[in-house]
């Protein structure tokens, strides 16, 4: 985005904002705030200041609740590939990843985490690694349904099948996930109720009305489908190139 899009904002006489996934500077807010204009950030790559209201999902539920999925059909090597490093609902989503394996007794390997961008050349770039490794992993979580689907193509290019050599999880429950092959088991991000919470949100700033809290996260839920199945030993082996 170019450096002066609040400043364009402010001038156009804005009765109020919504962003999504961006990290404003102290100074492009206190452009929007010396112009009086209303803001609500979804989803925020970092923690806004106190008073910007903002919308989230419950990332750290959604990364234990997938990683307790698949704990509970017996794969205990799962590897995560999750969005960029520096994105609060990355490392939420990690952090659910691993207090998962730790209540299952399970030790966490930091080997098993990549960090990608969300989408599927960074997920199918992550899943190779992983897959390459001497002792792959049998299940893989994906940080976005985007992920998940490179993950698809390197299972693919490596002879691996999902879900019988591989077990995958998404996250966002995309509509195309029911359609994919096998549909893919997914962490659905309530994404339009976050929509239609920060426009309310919006609406109430924009008539003076006071939030009832600055900050809401709204829940997730593990949706299973046929990507996922009970881990074996036939399926801990070498990755095979395919022709």
């Amino acid at each position: 985005r170019p450096a002066s899009w609040t400043s364009a904002l402010a001038s156009h006489h804005t009765d109020g904002v919504i962003l999504v996934l961006t990290r404003p500077t102290e100074t492009q807010l206190g452009q929007l705030r010396n112009a009086g204009i209303p803001l609500v950030v979804i989803d925020p790559a970092n923690t806004p200041p106190p008073d910007i209201p903002s919308v989230g999902a419950t990332n750290w539920a959604g990364g234990l609740a997938a990683t307790e999925h698949l704990l509970s059909l017996g794969h205990r090597r799962i590897a995560a590939i999750t969005g960029p490093a520096d994105f609060l609902c990355s490392l939420a989503r990690v952090d659910g990843y691993r207090s998962a394996l730790e209540r299952a007794g399970v030790t966490f390997d930091q080997g098993l985490v990549r960090y990608g961008d969300f989408q599927h050349e960074g997920g199918f770039a992550r899943a190779v690694e992983l897959l390459e490794l001497p002792e792959r992993p049998t299940a893989i979580f994906a940080g976005s349904d985007q992920q998940a689907f490179g993950v698809y193509e390197a299972a693919r290019q490596h002879g691996l099948r999902i879900p019988e050599d591989l077990s995958v999880v998404g996250f966002d429950e995309l509509p195309v996930t029911r359609w994919a092959s096998p549909p893919l088991t997914t962490v659905r991000q309530p994404l339009a109720e976050m929509g239609s919470t920060a426009a309310q949100m919006l609406g109430e700033l924009i008539e003076g009305l006071p939030l009832r809290s600055t900050r809401v996260e709204l829940s997730t839920e593990l949706i299973v489908r046929e990507s996922t199945a009970p881990a074996g030993q036939d399926r801990i082996r070498l990755p095979r190139q395919s022709r």
